[in-house]
């Protein structure tokens, strides 16, 4: 009634969040000829207000959309406030603790005895993962199967997941609870597949035009190799052309994501264990056994920031192919730069600012189809033969005739002997 416009607050307000504008970055898109319906970007973009007020979130990022079989992911990337997502890992965990006791109340110790025993075999211990804020782990993902739906936060990522991930080719059903069978066996659920592929996908085509991040001055006079592995938005960053953006050089372009080793992590991971030998043996055997034993682990990936220019071809196939996204109207056109190892992948700038999204199956491309691992080869059973043989055991009878037989042949032994004496003395 009194004319004045009222605020509508649908989810509450985080102020200390910053969520980007999906709208504006996927109406580029649109123009490129990727990506959603306007309807859903809308829907999406009222659900990751809605997450930014349930959860102590710093920023937010629409990450994609995953394709699966029976429901789709829609992936959200997000930085918690300092200390904040600790909090709640503890409580998750506490829920998670008391579940598990009343599980075994319920169960009892009644099945205890008729347990049945269990190889005395170890496997070597496990490559712990990166902490939060770091490597694999830098940021924190949420996903939903469609916009409204509640948003579930994604697992941290383990060495060993990522190893089995780059090893399997699997279809997401769209339920994270979904077993994912395949050789070799990957340690978790679809949730964790899920996670997995997010951080190859992301170390693989997260890219910005050169300049726009530099690294920490604190860093820079660092000389470890596991240095520089931080980055800040360059306050002085100048624009660049959109035409060194589509030169095929790709000078123009670089990874601000990290590397992700063959161990599975961003930083090599060093056992207390290798680092006292190897302080303590300067000379002999065991060293060099060490040393080829742990190539994975001193092998050190490119550095943050790197070109595109040294990103390696997969059989004559580019990595990227960069071009104008329309040659009709110039000014108003933007830069492209295609993925070509992860389809779906995309990144556009205008030179000023740049945005990545990832729309597909969630699937790296190979040159064949599909070529999965064979299993090991069985191994040999004992060569059988008469004195291992199993036979059923004679009847009575049947040892009598053979003892007969066998008193028999040794009678007649002698009497031949004999004989065959016999015959000589006569030739004689």
């Amino acid at each position: 009634p009194s004319g004045e416009p009222t605020e509508v607050i649908l989810f509450g307000k985080n102020e200390n969040c910053n969520i980007v504008d999906v709208t504006k970055s996927l109406h580029v898109f649109e123009q490129v000829g990727v990506g959603l319906n306007q309807n859903e970007v809308f829907q999406i973009a009222l659900a990751l207000e809605k997450l930014g007020a349930s959860h102590p979130l710093e920023k937010i990022r629409f990450w994609g959309k995953i394709l699966g079989t029976k429901r789709n992911y829609i992936v959200a990337e997000t930085c918690y406030i300092e200390g904040a997502e600790e909090e709640e890992e503890e409580e998750e965990e506490e829920i998670m603790k008391e579940e598990e006791k009343q599980q075994q109340d319920r169960e009892g110790k009644s099945g205890e005895e008729d347990k049945p025993p269990y190889p005395s075999f170890k496997p070597p211990p496990l490559i712990p993962s990166e902490d939060v804020g770091t490597g694999t782990n830098k940021f924190t993902y949420f996903i939903c199967s469609k916009p409204g739906d509640e948003w579930i936060r994604l697992p941290k990522v383990t060495p060993l997941q990522i190893v089995v991930a780059r090893q399997i080719k699997k279809y997401l059903t769209g339920h994270l609870d979904a077993q994912v069978s395949s050789y070799p066996p990957f340690p978790g659920n679809e949730g964790n597949y899920l996670r997995a592929q997010i951080a190859r996908i992301s170390a693989g085509t997260h890219v910005s035009p050169i300049g726009y991040y530099q690294f920490e001055e604190d860093e820079e006079e660092e000389e470890d190799e596991e240095g520089k592995n931080r980055i800040i938005e360059n306050s002085e960053y100048e624009p660049i052309s959109l035409e060194d953006l589509i030169s095929q050089e790709l000078s123009s372009w670089v990874h601000h994501a990290q590397h992700i080793l063959p161990q599975g992590r961003c930083t090599r991971y060093m056992s207390e264990k290798r680092d006292g030998k190897n302080s303590e043996e300067s000379e002999g055997e065991e060293s060099e056994e060490l040393e080829e034993s742990d190539s994975s682990e001193r092998e050190i990936g490119p550095p943050l920031l790197t070109p595109l220019s040294e990103d390696v071809a997969l059989d004559r196939t580019p990595p990227w192919t960069p071009y104008l996204s329309s040659r009709l109207l110039p000014t108003s056109a933007v830069a492209v730069l295609r993925s070509n190892l992860w389809p779906g992948a995309y990144t556009i700038s205008d030179g000023k600012t740049f945005e990545n999204v990832y729309i597909g199956f969630g699937h790296k491309y190979s040159v064949i189809p599909c070529n999965p691992s064979l299993p090991p080869t069985p191994q040999e059973e004992y060569p059988s033969g008469p004195e291992i043989t199993e036979i059923e055991d004679p009847r009575p009878e049947e040892e009598e005739e053979l003892k007969e037989a066998l008193e028999e042949e040794q009678e007649g032994e002698p009497s031949e002997e004999m004989e065959e004496s016999e015959e000589e003395n006569e030739e004689n």
